[in-house]
């Protein structure tokens, strides 16, 4: 274990905004300018405005999220 167990919402929103961020920025960057020549220049600059944007958005609201996901999901009853 790197962390202990109470980081593990700050691990988990790092994580997922990284992953997301990166996801989305480079498919919204390839949509709008396409894969030439400054693709990777270009989708660097939007990563660095989307990703805090994104590991804020997640912090907050995944714990809401999980909640409303348990409530949603139930073991089945025989």
């Amino acid at each position: 274990m790197i962390f202990p167990p109470r980081l593990f919402n700050l691990v988990f929103s790092l994580l997922m905004s990284l992953v997301m961020a990166s996801l989305m920025t480079a498919i919204v960057t390839f949509i709008n300018t396409g894969a030439g020549a400054g693709y990777l220049g270009r989708f660097a600059r939007a990563w660095i405005v989307a990703w805090p944007i994104a590991f804020t958005i997640v912090l907050f609201t995944a714990p809401l999220v999980r909640r409303a996901a348990g409530a949603l999901v139930r073991e089945p009853t025989r």
